[in-house]
């Protein structure tokens, strides 16, 4: 592994909005494909929970000290989404926030800590609260609330 990279193969994603907006983002460095839903994003790459292949997707950008967070909302579906899993089995990812990437580390947040980044991130995108909302209502389930932390050392 580079310092600042995964390694390993790449596995483009089924879904074909998917696939060409993470290729369009990380060819311009950020500079095309880099919305969603009105607000920025970034390209989280995570290594297969099972296949250990890389994969990529892109999320809402809700940064803060250079620490990134990330809600596991699957607009509002009643499971997690597939990267959820991936770097919940593989806690170190790859960030590409426009022309940097970044090598990361994962964690699930709980309490006051996740109740601190929730409102910040519903500042950034109001309809979030809503699709925790239907996570709940569809599946029953909270939306996990992960953090990004630069990997040290």
């Amino acid at each position: 592994m580079t310092p600042n990279l995964l390694d390993g193969e790449y596995v483009p994603s089924s879904d074909p909005a998917t696939r060409e907006q993470v290729e369009l983002y990380e060819r311009t460095d950020g500079r095309e494909g880099a919305t969603m839903l009105g607000g920025p994003v970034v390209i989280l790459t995570t290594r297969g929970a099972r296949s250990g292949t890389l994969r990529k997707t892109a999320l809402m950008r809700i940064e803060r000290g250079g620490i990134y967070a990330l809600g596991a909302s699957a607009g509002g579906q009643a499971r997690h989404p597939g990267w959820f899993h991936n770097l919940t089995a593989h806690p170190t990812v790859q960030l590409q926030d426009g022309a940097r990437r970044t090598l990361m580390t994962a964690r699930a947040v709980e309490g006051a800590e996740r109740a601190d980044w929730l409102v910040y991130a519903d500042e950034l995108y109001p309809f979030f609260a809503e699709l925790r909302d239907r996570a709940v209502r569809t599946g029953d389930r909270e939306v996990p609330l992960v953090l990004l932390e630069p990997v040290t050392g």
